[in-house]
């Protein structure tokens, strides 16, 4: 750690050329051309470095050598235009791992441009490869050095562009950079993900450096607010907008918060304007990103606070903040700019899902009914060791509520089996949460150790390999069971279909995603516009009315019936509703009304559109 200090350090130092930086020198003889480079190990070149009472009087010291060595310019420090840095060069940017890292290498490519690089259609054609890599897990840190042994082989082979520098960045280039440093990759660029400006200096820095440039500083108030994304990466339908960066919520088991820093919110100004630019642009659904989405909170000047709102049951293991806008108040302004846009948010946490959000969730039709809710564990043993902040009784009351006030919801879910210390009775009680709850997503892993994070200091790995498998395996097989079960009630249901495209397996077919976030594939056939009162062809970005006719646990196939809107479609579900005696009425005596029957005859209740829609 006092190795890569004394680094951030001199980088810190160095960021553009100053007097006194220039004449910051070298305790001890040591030339950064020399031929031996590759024998001297990380921590000599840091203590070749500059001292620290250089820092602290200003780049002077006793220790100075020559005053010809003082006066020798650094080369990484010359002047440079940071919009000419490409030089008509190219750069091909490979993502892994969330969506939070799309958003980001739509960043990184704005960013990139802005600097003069073209965008290479592969790594092969490129002068720069990025990896923007994920540290969540083991095996996503083992595909970026796998994928780091074949560019170095494609280019020690001349299969790539003579020069062309590899780059590592996001999360695994925070948690990892010494060993990167030190491995054997040949890696000319590591940077973090608070960093991504810095790009254009770091490369002009790489002609004149052996070894890689560095820049892996985590940031207090980095949020690339004023960064334009190159969308690239979408469908052009659905957009990402990152809104909140960092994690306070330190889980046990987590590295986010370290790979990420703690969290920062994006003025909510610069949010809506970049909302309002999507949906000028043609995007029909904007999908709100942060590692805790729904923790926003942005403090304004002169903003008044109030206490956090939290789900019933839950708590933070840190001291709750005041809250100036919320990601309540947040989404209600993002659902407001076009009620015919659809709007989602990942990745959230259970504890942020107040009852103001829920009950804004249950009342904006174009705020999708797609809720994901990352359990972990069903074991309140489990979860207390997680530092997950709730126990399982409060878990089920609030899906209990959330179901309550939006039948129809589809929720999701993430599982890690394994966990330190966990016990048979433990992953018993994840099942018997699998069975009640019927997640229709749910992302599934076994416990993989992260240093750094408190399961890495207080607890011991101890749950043997074989054993994480075996009850992953068993959590995958009832979760693909219950899933199915949950399709097969949408069999003669009516779901409003964003259409994406055309499906892989077959030109005639389209395929798109329902409100609940569920594949649906549909016969390519003329549809009547409800909107024109023309019968057309489907295209890309069409609402479609479709009803289920098969499913399998993944997919829904169905018939189109009708091209529509998100307004249109409450209106049609309100002229489809039935006579009085085949209504119903909740505890508020809002209206559920059997808007149609499946195929066993049986009604299949929803609320008054008016309040909620769900399909």
């Amino acid at each position: 750690m006092r190795s890569v200090l004394a680094l951030r350090l001199c980088a810190s130092r160095f960021p553009r050329a100053s007097t006194n930086a220039r004449h910051l020198t070298l305790r001890r003889p040591f030339s950064i051309s020399s031929p031996a480079l590759s024998e001297v190990t990380f921590k000599d070149k840091v203590k070749a470095g500059p001292s620290l009472s250089e820092f602290i009087h200003g780049g002077t010291s006793e220790t100075q050598t020559t005053e010809d060595h003082v006066d020798d310019p650094i080369p990484y420090l010359k002047e440079f235009n940071p919009a000419t840095v490409g030089q008509g060069r190219s750069v091909y940017v490979e993502t892994y791992g969330c969506q939070m890292n799309v958003s980001d290498t739509e960043i990184i490519k704005s960013i990139m441009i802005t600097s003069g690089f073209g965008e290479a259609e592969s790594a092969e054609q490129a002068d720069v490869v990025f990896l923007n890599t994920c540290a969540v897990r083991e095996r996503a840190e083992d595909k970026i050095w796998d994928r780091l042994d074949h560019l170095n082989g494609l280019r020690r082979h001349g299969h790539t562009k003579k020069d062309m520098i590899i780059g590592v960045l996001g999360c695994m280039a925070e948690r990892l950079k010494t060993k990167i440093i030190e491995s054997q990759k040949k890696v000319d660029i590591v940077v973090g993900p608070d960093a991504y400006r810095d790009l254009p200096r770091l490369l002009a820095r790489v002609d004149s450096l052996e070894g890689p440039s560095i820049n892996v500083l985590l940031s207090q108030d980095e949020t690339y607010a004023d960064i334009t994304p190159v969308r690239t990466s979408s469908n052009g339908l659905v957009g990402f907008v990152s809104i909140t960066r960092g994690c306070n919520n330190m889980c046990s088991y987590c590295i986010v918060p370290y790979t990420r820093g703690r969290e920062r919110s994006r003025d909510p100004d610069s949010i809506v304007d970049e909302v309002r630019g999507l949906i000028r642009d043609g995007y029909r659904e904007v999908m709100l990103l942060g590692q805790n989405v729904n923790s926003y909170n942005y403090v304004g000047e002169g903003e008044e606070l109030e206490p956090a709102k939290y789900a019933s049951g839950f708590k933070t293991i840190y001291r709750a903040p005041k809250v100036g806008v919320s990601f309540t108040d947040l989404l209600d302004r993002v659902a407001r700019v076009d009620e015919n846009v659809r709007v989602r948010f990942t990745s959230p946490h259970p504890k942020d899902f107040s009852d103001d959000l829920v009950d804004l969730i249950a009342s904006r039709s174009n705020i999708c009914k797609s809720l994901h809710l990352p359990a972990q564990s069903g074991s309140t043993t489990v979860l207390d060791r997680m530092r997950r902040g709730y126990d399982r009784p409060s878990y089920d009351r609030l899906i209990s509520s959330i179901k309550e006030k939006m039948p129809g919801v589809a929720i999701s879910s993430d599982f890690i089996s394994g966990f330190c210390g966990e016990t048979e009775e433990e992953h018993q009680d994840t099942l018997s949460l699998l069975r009640q709850v019927k997640y229709e997503h749910a992302f599934m892993f076994a416990y993989s150790l992260r240093e750094k994070t408190h399961a890495h200091r207080a607890y011991a790995d101890d749950v043997p390999p074989e054993v994480k498998q075996r009850r992953l395996a068993e959590v995958i097989s009832l979760f693909y069971s219950t899933s199915k079960e949950q399709n097969e009630k949408e069999i003669g249901r009516e779901h409003l279909v964003l259409v994406e495209g055309r499906s892989r397996r077959s030109k005639e077919e389209w395929v798109g995603r329902s409100d609940t976030n569920k594949k649906v594939v549909f016969g390519d056939i003329q549809v009547q516009d409800r909107l024109s009162g023309q019968t057309r062809e489907v295209k890309p970005g069409d609402f479609v009315i479709v009803k289920i006719d098969s499913v399998t646990s993944a997919t829904l196939r169905g018939t189109p019936a009708f091209i529509s809107s998100i307004t249109d479609y409450d209106s049609y579900r309100l002229s489809k509703s039935t006579p009085i005696h085949e209504q119903r009425h909740t505890q508020t005596t809002e209206p559920i009304i059997c808007r149609d029957k499946d195929h066993e005859g049986s009604c299949l209740w929803d609320y008054n559109p008016y309040r909620l829609s769900h399909g």
